[in-house]
């Protein structure tokens, strides 16, 4: 059998003759015959002969084929490789250049393969001084990338890898090192090193060395497992500059982090620079927003992202997207449209309800009066495979003390208790906490059987379940209207005697009983307290001040507390907020206000417009519309309230120039009521006597419904 291909070599003639034949099948071969010259080069294609009857036994390679083949002292290479190099090129040329590079990386490889990469680890790891470390590494220099990443890999602590990076950088170039300080940042990550790891990727900037989307993920992701949100977000502008674009998790664990710290606006304001940068939002970060937006009481928003924005990108809703929306509708008391939501998530979106979401229709049943549906809804639970818990209990006692079913409660609470005595039953797994007795000592005071609930407060004491501030609270206003005051009174004194942990509530309750009863000065003295509490938190004391409207006991713990840093929560500054502004001090909301910006707090949306509100009152109608811009550029997702605010602050100013660019930007935001904008627009031009511009907008109100109207039809 000839060889599959022969080369032919004649030094006499320029032209060289490369005979190649191809087996085309088992029946047919041709030769193709290539010439090149000097002048031209020209192909010819000879079929070739018939094709012989195979041997059983391949031949070996005849001499002439193997003449043809180069000489030994020629190959520059592999055998495989040597009929594509010129043997007569010199050895200075790239090629062979390439040849030996590769070569002594091989060799280098092989070098690291058979050092004893343990032992070495033990060696740097038992070394005290730098010049140890360099010691333990002399024989092993220069190190190659891929020994130094095996051996930062395994230190058991970072900082000695960070020495021992600092030791070998040098001999490195600097894109090299971009794989051993990822691993240093990964090592001290895991470790929990922050401050470390945060200090490693600022010097990698400072050396050349740009970070790649794997530095910042692992540091990022760190950072807000930690809780360390801001300091996580001081990076993004980091990333920009280094052309790193933050991907879908690492926008996903941000804003759940901002969640998990009550920071909705910085979460909302998060969700849109993940849709800036065109990235396509998935099922946890949707999640995310509408939990985020129905936190800043942004029910549409939501609502948009569940009805319109989440089909639009294929993302299908589970029970989590709609809980918190059926969460804060019924916050805002809007039972009814919940109740609708949830008839909608089981018929048209197929969605099996979880636990969370059963609670809130049950309480959502309740406020309705519909104590039957709720108690069908209860029982039918297990049948769609989710148990009830203990909050679920709870909600079916509340539905049927407010429908006036004690009976039921009764019956009810008398299965959890059997569970508690190890009796089983129906409840048989799941046993009364405090909020069970808190629930049945207030459907006791309901009754009219303050006996019974002051008993129960004893039962619930003998089985290991503590009283709280909420059930000291509860069987306080059912004495003292019984009108059994002194028996509060007196179990009041003994709670603060005995260091319990007073909660604005408690105190409230004796505050307003107190009053009632006419003791005023005992009231004032309570009051009073507070200035200077004692075991009371300053951030509860002047929420406590503040929803009694006593203005000048809060505004001066306030400002106190403010001096020597101890407020850290938003809704301080925000009941102060409201407080001011119920008060008609305007001058001191906007001084909160930016006390609250000071310490780097987001505000939410509804503290944005009483801000905007009293600049607007104090004629400072530039600094408002200067907070409005800056509040949209940080990416804050408004309420209709602080678009409608701007808009009469601009109509107050007369600068209607500016109205009516406002109003065609905010026309197109899917987001916003038209109806409601264009009706706040009317009202402006009106209050000014622009009754023509006032009629036109009427009249486009009218004519759009009568549209919608005939698209109806």
């Amino acid at each position: 059998m000839p060889p599959p291909f022969a080369l032919s070599w004649s030094e006499r003639d320029v032209a060289t003759t490369a005979k190649i034949s191809i087996l085309v099948s088992k029946k047919k071969k041709i030769s193709i015959s290539i010439s090149h010259s000097l002048p031209g080069c020209r192909a010819t294609a000879t079929p070739a002969p018939a094709p012989t009857r195979p041997r059983r036994h391949p031949m070996p390679p005849t001499t002439a084929a193997a003449a043809a083949l180069p000489s030994p002292s020629h190959r520059r290479v592999p055998a495989a490789k040597s009929v594509w190099l010129n043997p007569n090129l010199p050895t200075s040329h790239p090629l062979h250049q390439r040849h030996k590079s590769a070569a002594e990386l091989q060799q280098r490889q092989h070098e690291d393969r058979t050092i004893d990469v343990p032992a070495l680890v033990t060696a740097l790891s038992a070394a005290r001084t730098a010049p140890d470390l360099a010691a333990v590494l002399a024989p092993h220099r220069p190190v190659s990338v891929r020994l130094l990443g095996a051996l930062l890999s395994r230190l058991p602590n970072p900082r000695r890898g960070v020495a021992l990076l600092d030791l070998l950088a040098p001999d490195l170039p600097a894109p090299a090192l971009l794989i051993p300080y990822n691993l240093l940042l990964r090592s001290s990550c895991r470790a929990g090193d922050l401050r470390l790891a945060s200090g490693l990727l600022l010097e990698m900037r400072e050396r050349g060395v740009t970070p790649d989307a794997f530095s910042y993920s692992t540091l990022l992701a760190a950072l807000t497992r930690a809780g360390h949100l801001d300091h996580a977000l001081t990076f993004l502008p980091l990333m920009e500059d280094d052309a790193v674009a933050p991907d879908l998790i690492l926008f996903s664990n941000l804003i759940h982090l901002a969640l998990r710290g009550g920071d909705a606006p910085k979460a909302l304001a998060l969700f849109s620079r993940l849709r800036a940068a065109g990235i396509r939002p998935d099922l946890k970060a949707y999640n995310a927003a509408v939990a985020a937006y129905c936190k800043s009481d942004l029910i549409r928003d939501a609502k948009r992202l569940l009805l319109h924005d989440m089909p639009a990108d294929g993302v299908a809703p589970d029970a989590e997207t709609y809980s918190p929306i059926l969460a804060a509708l019924a916050r805002r008391g809007r039972h009814l449209a919940a109740v609708s939501l949830f008839s909608h998530m089981r018929a048209v979106a197929r969605v099996k309800p979880d636990l969370s979401v059963f609670n809130i229709i049950l309480n959502a049943y309740g406020q309705l009066d519909l104590a039957r549906e709720a108690d069908r809804l209860f029982w039918s639970m297990r049948r769609a495979g989710v148990p009830p818990s203990v909050v679920t209990y709870n909600t079916m006692l509340r539905v049927y003390g407010d429908a006036g079913l004690f009976g039921e409660a009764v019956h009810l609470f008398d299965l959890m208790r059997s569970a508690s005595d190890g009796n089983g039953g129906a409840g048989s797994s799941v046993k009364p906490n405090v909020v069970t007795y808190n629930t049945m000592i207030a459907i006791y005071g309901k009754s009219l059987e303050d006996e019974k609930a002051g008993k129960l407060v004893q039962d619930m004491q003998a089985i290991g379940v503590q009283p709280d501030a909420i059930t000291y609270s509860t069987i306080l206003s059912i004495w003292v209207k019984a009108g059994k005051l002194d028996r509060a009174a007196k179990l009041f004194e003994k709670l603060r005697e005995a260091g319990t942990e007073i909660d604005p509530v408690l105190y409230q309750t004796m505050v307003v009983a107190y009053e009632r009863a006419g003791l005023v000065s005992q009231a004032k003295r309570l009051l009073r307290d507070l200035k200077d509490p004692e075991g009371i938190p300053k951030e509860t004391a002047i929420k406590i001040l503040a929803s009694a409207g006593r203005l000048e006991e809060a505004a001066w713990l306030f400002r106190r507390a403010a001096n020597t840093g101890e407020i850290k929560d938003s809704s301080v500054h925000r009941a102060m907020m409201d407080l001011y502004a119920k008060n008609r001090r305007h001058r001191n909301v906007i001084e909160v206000f930016d006390e609250m910006r000071k310490l780097g707090q987001l505000p939410d949306s509804e503290t944005i417009a009483t801000a905007m509100n009293a600049y607007g009152k104090l004629k400072d109608f530039d600094k408002a519309a200067a907070l409005y811009q800056a509040m949209r550029e940080e990416g804050c997702v408004f309420s209709d309230r602080v678009h409608f605010q701007m808009i009469s602050l601009l109509g107050a100013q007369k600068d209607f120039k500016a109205l009516e660019v406002l109003v065609g930007e905010l026309s197109h935001d899917p987001s916003i009521d038209k109806r409601e904008l264009y009706l706040v627009a009317a009202g402006v031009y009106e209050r000014a006597y622009k009754f023509d511009k006032a009629s036109h907008i009427i009249n486009q109100i009218r004519s759009s419904n009568e549209f919608d109207v005939q698209k109806v039809r």
